[in-house]
């Protein structure tokens, strides 16, 4: 059981709002906005890895991406190791990049093909540090070594690497500068099943070895459940459920977390055979034109008249469970 009362905050994200305008017509005019991250709150404590679960293009990219300012946010603070971030300049933010990295879904895109390993790995150090060409590359070999890659290969290109050799690469370039923190963004979802227990049980040792706080986005609920001290739950834009693993997995209590875990593949054939399966019916509505209320209001089992009305608040119903759901707000 994590213990976030004896934690420090590391990272600290209210009310973020990430909108894209919508401009239609011949004059371009700004008629809308594509709602990607709406109004999220979380905290991240010291030494914490922070699972975001949700399905395709319910925001949690997006909101990766918002809270390490690789987007503008469009409303909300996010502080980062004390320091308020949301409005912070980009030259005042490269000051910053040291202790906040990322590792990117696809290894193969994220990577310069033109750059061998070596240069890869080394260009933080170029952009960020004063270090010599051979303290740099003492520490490019370090990094390979930490990350578990061959130093014969420092001189070899990305495209002569596996997939799970590339986000290798990734990750250790996301160490170079000793970051605090490092946003997952589904690090794991472009691998083979074989390479991903590989690449997650490497996050959790450099973990372990180095204090790292990790925001671990996925929408593979069982590694999450492998990795995560707690759990969000994001469904189109809007964090519906925060807990501690254990207690989420064990107790879901948003109508969308129920449906979400019951949906995941049971090993024993009796179990799946007697699994009580939620199926929800309809699509997810569109960003652009959320639902009047509650967002899950159009798709959710247990709906009432409220739910068609007013947004619920997302509050603490037991001491670290947070659940945006009139069921609890009675």
């Amino acid at each position: 059981m994590f213990d976030t009362a004896q934690r420090k905050k590391l990272v600290s994200v209210n009310g973020l709002k990430m909108y894209f305008p919508i401009h239609t017509g011949l004059l371009r005019r700004h008629t809308g906005d594509v709602k990607a991250v709406d109004d999220v709150s979380f905290d991240i404590y010291e030494g914490e890895t922070l699972g975001l679960v949700g399905e395709s293009g319910c925001g949690k990219s997006t909101c990766g991406r918002a809270v390490l300012r690789l987007y503008d946010p469009t409303a909300g603070t996010i502080e980062v190791d004390g320091t308020d971030i949301s409005t912070t300049s980009q030259s005042a933010l490269r000051k910053m990049r040291p202790v906040m990295q990322m590792v990117f879904q696809d290894p193969q895109a994220s990577l310069n093909p033109r750059m061998s390993v070596a240069d890869i790995i080394g260009e933080p150090l170029r952009e960020h540090t004063k270090k010599s060409k051979a303290e740099r590359l003492d520490r490019i070999y370090e990094l390979m070594d930490a990350v578990g890659l061959n130093r014969d290969f420092a001189n070899r290109y990305p495209h002569e690497f596996s997939g799970g050799q590339r986000q290798r690469i990734g990750i250790a370039r996301a160490l170079a500068l000793n970051p605090k923190f490092i946003v997952c963004d589904e690090p794991i979802a472009a691998l083979d099943v074989s390479i991903q227990a590989q690449v997650v049980n490497l996050l959790e040792d450099l973990q372990s070895e180095l204090g790292l706080t990790y925001l671990f986005i996925s929408h593979d609920l069982s590694m999450v459940r492998h990795i995560a001290d707690r759990v969000a739950v994001m469904y189109l834009g809007k964090v519906v459920e925060l807990a501690p693993r254990e207690g989420l997995y064990d107790d879901p209590k948003h109508p969308y977390t129920i449906a979400l875990l019951s949906a995941v593949p049971e090993p024993d054939p009796a179990a799946h055979d007697s699994a009580n399966r939620v199926i929800l019916q309809g699509d997810v509505p569109s960003p652009s034109n959320p639902p009047q209320g509650c967002n899950f209001c159009t798709r959710c089992p247990k709906v009432m008249d409220i739910c068609k009305q007013e947004d619920p608040e997302f509050r603490e119903i037991e001491p670290g469970r947070f659940v945006a759901c009139h069921l609890y707000n009675q």
